[in-house]
């Protein structure tokens, strides 16, 4: 990226974050690594300072730590925030659903259409655009919801969400499960559509009990030292 790509933005700084924040969920930078800031300012055609100020943002968003002397690393996964990420999701997914089989408008209604279309499954090591395009079908999910305090709490859920996702995908998923996924994307737009609250979260808890954070959750459990269980 060049320093005339930077200036599109509002600011250096905003530039830098939605980069960098890429980086990371894209796998570019892995869970612990340490941030080269002088090489990773250069990389991106900005400044140290900017960039500075783009990952204490993305500390406030628990994707970077900083520790007292500047130095960075991407946060690293935790078993814990898996397992907290899951529990939220079991909860606040569900409602989301059944709001928006309430509430869903005629504008609703085609935003979720346009984002189901050609949506298929994350495959393994997933780039970029693919976790994208997930997102903007549950974003559409939660828009119609009507509820803009819920469907803050759950956009600020993905990107880390999306860490973990990554990770599951480490282990290549089945045609079966695949399937299965498309075919709760497309009864989660039915039951939405059609009005159906209840069926609609009932679709959307097996949806996340089912899920790839689901699975890491599982996976870093499993490999978590016994004396920190």
């Amino acid at each position: 990226m060049s320093e005339s790509a930077a200036e599109l933005y509002t600011t250096k700084a905003d530039f830098a974050y939605l980069r960098v924040k890429e980086l990371i969920l894209s796998g570019t930078l892995l869970p612990g690594s340490v941030i080269a800031q002088a090489q990773l300012a250069r990389d991106i055609g900005i400044s140290t300072t900017p960039l500075r100020e783009a990952l204490r943002r993305l500390k406030s968003e628990g994707l970077v730590e900083l520790d007292a002397h500047r130095d960075a690393r991407v946060a690293p996964l935790a078993a814990e925030e898996a397992r907290d990420l899951l529990e939220l999701r079991r909860s606040l997914d569900p409602l989301a659903v059944a709001l928006a089989a309430e509430r869903r408008t005629k504008s609703d209604i085609a935003a979720m259409r346009a984002a189901l279309d050609g949506l298929k499954p994350l495959p393994g090591n997933p780039a970029y655009e693919q976790l994208v395009a997930h997102r903007k079908f549950h974003a559409a999910l939660y828009h119609a919801s009507h509820n803009d305090l819920l469907i803050q709490t759950l956009d600020g859920l993905w990107d880390k969400a999306d860490r973990y996702r990554r990770l599951a995908l480490e282990v290549e998923r089945g045609q079966a499960a695949r399937d299965r996924k498309a075919a709760e994307h497309e009864a989660l737009l039915e039951y939405v559509i059609a009005g159906d609250a209840e069926s609609a979260a009932a679709v959307m808890r097996e949806h996340i009990d089912t899920s790839l954070g689901a699975q890491a959750a599982w996976r870093l459990r499993k490999h978590q030292p016994e004396a920190d269980v």
